[in-house]
């Protein structure tokens, strides 16, 4: 099951990697959030996750990643903008389901 959860993480950062930045986002702030490394961070903890458990604090972080989207999701008025902060949020909320499981 966490082997199937992995691969699916892995097709999501290739995913990721393959879409374009949403083109006036750099330097964007929303919600008190650089929209670049919310991306940057959220791709990061997506790779630690993929390679192994986290420490403690690095899931704290990862949990407090989470909840950022939940603020920002809602203000992106841009379409594929929004599609492209989905498909990482999503990502990060399997990363994070991932690293749930492993602390069993």
């Amino acid at each position: 099951m966490l082997d199937e959860k992995l691969d699916a993480l892995a097709q999501m950062m290739a995913e990721h990697m393959a879409r374009p930045f949403p083109p006036g986002f750099r330097g964007l702030d929303v919600e008190g959030r650089d929209m670049v490394m919310l991306d940057s961070d959220a791709y990061a903890y997506a790779a630690c996750v993929h390679e192994g458990p986290l420490s403690e604090q690095a899931r704290v972080s990862l949990t407090r990643l989470t909840s950022a989207f939940g603020k920002v999701l809602p203000e992106i008025d841009d379409e594929y903008a929004a599609k492209y902060y989905t498909h990482l949020h999503n990502m990060v909320l399997l990363a994070a389901e991932i690293e749930s499981k492993r602390k069993k």
